[in-house]
């Protein structure tokens, strides 16, 4: 049996300028990484050569002798963090999303998530955020492969404020995580002091027709594309889902009680990511419709950010067309 815990209601988007103002989300990690190392002298940095991407120049100029650089050498980076969790350092491992996860998977798993080590993985530019450099710099895996991984939350946050919050949850909990820190800007949603806790989705919109599950980057479009599905009477549930792992698995049985359909949304591939785990519960507790966006079982081309979400249909109009769908194969 599910356990029924509400999800956590939020007041809805921050009111936005038109267009809304827009942030990259490693600026946030960084900042609040220094803030915490400036007062917890456990707080290391690990990274392979990736000082200026992972926005670490300004921790390493302020903390020199705890910034590891291990080169490019993404196995030595993990078993080096390995090392120094062991010795009691709480270590947050830097580097491009695509190859932390793709070429240390084995050490992700063996000497992390199985040692049960503190060491918590920053994935950055997830997603399609390298787009010009094309299918081996896109990070849209990461996902699916980690989920596979026992003892290892997933932690996918949709802006600056929830990806402070993620960092300091890190730092305070006993275990390995993954934090996925976006490089594809977002708009400030949430306000300091929204909850953020494992297992638990935000509600940012009641509705009882349609129900829209996004994570990280795409839960502002998803807020969008409900402000343009209630323009036709169409009432949209909007989830944020800042953990993949653990799912909140109430939130997603009350969705398929409760509306006539979900749409899930992730800058990722929809094999095995939060497409996957929502499908999963779904099937297992209360079958529903579900329909999941994000890249397609494909290598996604090669172009910007804008271009490739706009190619894929993660937009405000892609996801409310999607929930149309929903609801027509559903009678509405």
């Amino acid at each position: 049996m599910i356990e029924s815990t509400p999800v956590h209601p939020v007041a809805g988007v921050r009111p936005a300028a038109d267009p809304p103002a827009l942030f990259d989300c490693r600026k946030a990690f960084a900042d609040e990484l220094a803030t915490l190392a400036r007062t917890d002298e456990r707080v290391v940095a690990v990274c392979n050569d990736s000082v200026g991407s992972s926005n670490l120049a300004g921790f390493r100029d302020e903390f020199p002798d705890r910034l590891v650089n291990v080169g490019i050498a993404e196995q030595n980076m993990v078993g080096v963090a390995a090392g120094l969790a062991n010795g009691g350092l709480i270590p947050f491992v830097c580097a491009a999303a695509p190859f932390l996860t793709g070429r240390a998977l084995e050490q992700i798993k063996a000497d992390i998530a199985y040692a049960d080590r503190h060491v918590v993985l920053c994935g950055m530019s997830p997603g399609v955020a390298y787009g010009q450099l094309g299918p081996t710099h896109h990070s849209i895996e990461d996902l699916s492969w980690l989920r596979a991984i026992a003892n290892l939350p997933i932690v996918v946050p949709a802006d600056p404020e929830q990806t402070r919050a993620a960092v300091r949850w890190a730092l305070s909990t006993d275990g390995p995580g993954y934090l996925r820190v976006s490089r594809t800007p977002v708009p400030e949603l949430f306000a300091p002091g929204t909850p953020f806790e494992p297992g638990r989705f935000l509600q940012l919109t009641e509705g009882e027709d349609v129900t829209l599950i996004a994570a990280g980057t795409l839960v502002w479009r998803a807020a969008e594309a409900a402000a343009v599905l209630r323009a036709e009477g169409i009432s949209a549930r909007v989830l944020a889902a800042p953990f993949v792992e653990p799912l909140d698995q109430a939130a997603v049985v009350a969705a398929a009680r409760e509306t006539r359909g979900i749409v899930t949304v992730e800058e990722a591939t929809v094999s095995g990511g939060l497409g996957a785990a929502v499908a999963g519960v779904v099937s297992r507790y209360s079958p529903a419709r579900v329909r999941s966006l994000g890249i397609p079982g494909v290598f996604a081309p090669t172009g910007d950010a804008e271009f490739l979400l706009d190619h894929f249909g993660l937009t405000a109009g892609g996801i409310a067309e999607s929930a149309r769908q929903v609801l027509a194969d559903a009678g509405r």
